[in-house]
Formats: structure tokens, sequence, C-alpha cells
């Protein structure tokens, strides 16, 4: 299991489809997951220190395990299973740690909102995780896939993947702190 961050929340102009970019803390590679354009505002607004007048869901979670309470330990991108990111939240209460399953976009707005680490267990990262080069303008080069001994994606998987690999690979991830657009 390795400890990511957010790197990046962008949105694909074409198409209003964004992603939020998790990248390993202690590596150079990337994990890019599709999101709901609310989600990404829920994440955005956190990351940017905007307040907001009424609760949203994600506060509302958050406000609920620490009035019973609990903690929120760390979210873990778990698993990933035909193309959808799957995680779970895991909740420290009166000495028992709770794992609860979920979406990974909620698991990781309600992490931003908790100061929780995120985390995404080796197989998933082995899956979908890849290196991002940046490109000198003189050159153009794919990414470097980072592939491990025992990934072994079928066709149709590794094509759904690539669909992440080519948008990433072509945003513009020079300013980390610049959330969305």
């Amino acid at each position: 299991m390795v400890e990511a961050v957010i790197e990046a929340i962008r949105v694909n102009v074409i198409n209003d489809n964004h992603v939020v970019v998790l990248k390993e803390v202690d590596g150079p590679r990337v994990v890019p997951i599709w999101i709901t354009n609310e989600v990404a505002n829920s994440i955005a607004l956190v990351l940017q220190g905007a307040d907001v007048p009424r609760p949203l869901t994600h506060d509302l979670l958050r406000s609920v395990i620490y009035e019973m309470g609990g903690t929120v330990s760390r979210v873990v991108v778990n698993d990933l299973k035909d193309s959808i990111f799957h995680a779970l939240i895991e909740i420290d209460l009166n000495g028992r740690r709770i794992q609860i399953d979920s979406r990974s976009s909620d698991a990781i707005a309600l992490a931003v909102r908790t100061n929780s680490p995120i985390y995404v267990e080796d197989h998933v990262i082995d899956q979908a995780g890849f290196t991002m080069q940046l490109e000198s303008p003189a050159e153009t080069t794919e990414p470097e896939e980072t592939p491990s001994p025992s990934q072994q994606l079928d066709p149709v998987e590794t094509e759904r993947l690539m669909v992440f690999r080519e948008f990433v690979n072509n945003l513009d991830l020079d300013d980390p702190k610049r959330e969305s657009e």
C-alpha cells in the first residue's frame, strides 16, 4: 500500500468530465480517477479554503462521525473492478477500527475534510498508475508505463485505462496548487 496526495483536479472541457489525480508520496506514479462534477467541486472547495454557507454532504458525514466520537484514520483506494475504483473509509470509534465501503471520490472528499491520509493498494496503483513524463517542447513522448510482474490486465481493461493515461498525460500539471479551472 502506498500513500498518495491529490496532485490535481481537472476538467476535460470538451466533455465536462472531471478527474482527480492522486500521486504517490514516495514515487513518481499517478492514478487518475474520474469523478462527478459535484464531488470535484466538493474536494476543490476544501483545497481552496473556501467557506460554504451550509454543510455539503461530505461535511455532514464528517460531522456525524465526529459527533459519534469517531475519527477518520485514513481512506484506502482498495480495488479497481470494471474500470471503477473502490475505497474504504477507516474510522476509529471507541477502540475499534471500522471499515466503510465507499466510492473512491467520496472517500477522498472526506479525507480532505478530516486531514486524513489517502492510500492506494499496490495492486490498484500497479494496474492504473503510471509515470508522467514532462515533455520538452522539442520532443513528444508517451507516458512511461510502470507494470509490475503480477500485473495481468485483459485487453479491454488496458484499453479503458489508456483513456485515463491519455487524458492525464495531456494535463498541464505545472501548478499543483491550481485545483480547478
